[in-house]
């Protein structure tokens, strides 16, 4: 009855194949969960093996043969009808995001819709500038690169972000001209679902966007999948690192990973406290703390420190949660109950180690996968829920005196995504920022993402980037044409 009252639409539940909507090969489904309530949302059709390898065929035929005919203006324009779809379509979207995610209502509205839009039109703008280079040689030889499409791409996207991480995947493949088989999270599956109904909506041809749902089965299929040309991941890093050591499974095929984070957000004694204080606290609580990027590693100087914290745990306990669907609710329900305990288990092991809460700490409510928003003190490099992610509202805050010393501390991490530096020196702020080895950092901001700034990370948070024309790279191959002349015919 929920998915009634709130879509004018029905839910698609199953497949999308070849344009077509089918059932499992199994005959197999799995539930969905409102988080905020626990209840069943509704049931999907659990992606198998056989079905991913009908996805593949699929994408494969389109490939190699009608949608390498369409012309780069063509692409383009189905892009941007695409993206004018969304926006058609963006107040159903933004529901059912909250509805299947559990976000606040208002962040699935003004945050998510609007980037997911601007990712697609970005990327519709640059179909038509995918172009190579002429090379000079010594002798009589005229040389130029071509700029290809890498093939049938397998793609992987996370919960915390579901129509998102959808664009940031679909829309530089397609601009590429790749073509795609999709696997959405089997937590969020129901906006990749309605996102397929519109590229079907917009006139793309059959194959060229396939999407699967399943669990990690479905997923690992894909990865391994002798007739895919590369995988495009974006999650946890143990599961980054097995998709890489399978990658040479049945031939060796492409991969791009962005994976997890545990990201300093750097305090400097002469930092605008109103600031500082509101910058950590929305790059660590922001989307329940379910950021890659989250800045919950908060180093802040001693000079500052002890006035820091407490204005930082008044913002906390400010905080409102409650129905995501409330537009003044700031905080929803963690993603599934498997998170929400992962989360509370964080938070005893950082007591247990010798943290302190000053806020937070426990679930909160009697239905739903909310936590409370936590603060730890009394933090040091070595505890657990300072090297490990959380991926929840939970925050450490180290103390700190030099900037030599929160450069090498801020380092000593396996990763390297984000990073955060609130000061009034620019001098400080970008010796902290040419010292961090990590893929963004943002100054007197945070995380702030757009589609043409490059993101990814070191270490062990990813390999190779996304967005801005490192995205559309992604998903191209360099052909070098070597063309022996007379020397009275070279340009």
């Amino acid at each position: 009855m929920i998915i009634k009252r709130l879509f004018s639409s029905s839910f698609r539940t199953q497949l999308m194949i070849n344009n077509q909507w089918v059932n499992s090969s199994s005959g197999k489904t799995f539930k969905t969960i409102n988080p905020s309530t626990e209840e069943v949302i509704t049931e999907v059709q659990y992606g198998t093996p056989a079905d991913i390898n009908k996805a593949v065929d699929a994408a494969r035929k389109a490939f190699d043969g009608p949608w390498r005919q369409v012309t780069a203006v063509q692409r383009s324009e189905l892009l941007y009808k695409l993206a004018d779809l969304i926006e058609k379509n963006k107040e159903e979207l933004a529901q059912m995001e909250t509805l299947d995610n559990g976000k606040p209502i208002t962040d699935s509205r003004e945050v998510d819709l609007p980037s997911v839009i601007s990712v697609y039109k970005y990327y519709a703008g640059f179909t038509d500038k995918i172009f190579g280079k002429t090379i000079p040689m010594n002798g009589p030889f005229f040389t130029y690169t071509r700029l290809e499409p890498k093939g049938v791409v397998g793609q992987i996207i996370p919960w915390n972000f579901p129509l998102l991480m959808q664009a940031w995947k679909l829309a530089p493949a397609l601009a590429a001209g790749c073509t795609i088989v999709l696997k959405p999270a089997e937590q969020t599956p129901l906006t990749s679902l309605r996102v397929g109904e519109l590229i079907i909506e917009a006139g793309f041809p059959p194959g060229v966007v396939n999407i699967v749902p399943g669990y990690g089965n479905t997923g690992a299929s894909l990865a391994v999948h002798p007739k895919v040309d590369k995988i495009a991941f974006t999650g946890s890093t143990e599961v980054g690192m097995e998709i890489i050591r399978n990658s040479g499974i049945h031939g060796l095929r492409r991969v791009s990973l962005e994976l997890g984070g545990k990201s300093p957000n750097i305090i400097l004694d002469d930092a605008d406290l109103e600031l500082a204080v509101s910058q950590s606290h929305n790059g660590i609580f922001f989307n329940q703390g379910q950021n890659c990027d989250a800045g919950s590693r908060l180093f802040v100087q001693e000079g500052i420190y002890n006035d820091f914290i407490s204005r930082a745990v008044q913002c906390a306990k400010d905080r409102k949660l409650g129905d995501p669907f409330d537009p003044t609710t700031i905080q929803g329900p963690q993603v599934d109950e498997n998170q929400m305990m992962k989360i509370l288990n964080y938070i005893d092991i950082g007591k247990k180690e010798g943290a302190k809460i000053l806020t937070g700490g426990k679930r909160w409510g009697k239905k739903g996968y909310f936590v409370e928003p936590t603060i730890f003190t009394d933090v040091t490099d070595n505890m657990t829920i300072a090297k490990e992610e959380i991926f929840g509202p939970v925050l450490s805050v180290l103390k700190f005196k030099t900037i030599d010393e929160v450069i090498e501390r801020a380092n000593n991490s396996n990763y390297g995504l984000s990073a955060g530096v609130v000061t009034n020196d620019m001098e400080k702020a970008l010796k902290i920022v040419n010292g961090l080895r990590t893929g963004t950092v943002c100054v007197n901001c945070y995380a702030v993402t757009t589609e043409g700034t490059p993101f990814g990370g070191y270490k062990q948070s990813g390999v190779g980037r996304e967005l801005g024309e490192d995205g559309i790279m992604n998903y191209l191959e360099t052909k070098t044409v070597v063309v022996k002349a007379s020397t009275d015919t070279l340009p």
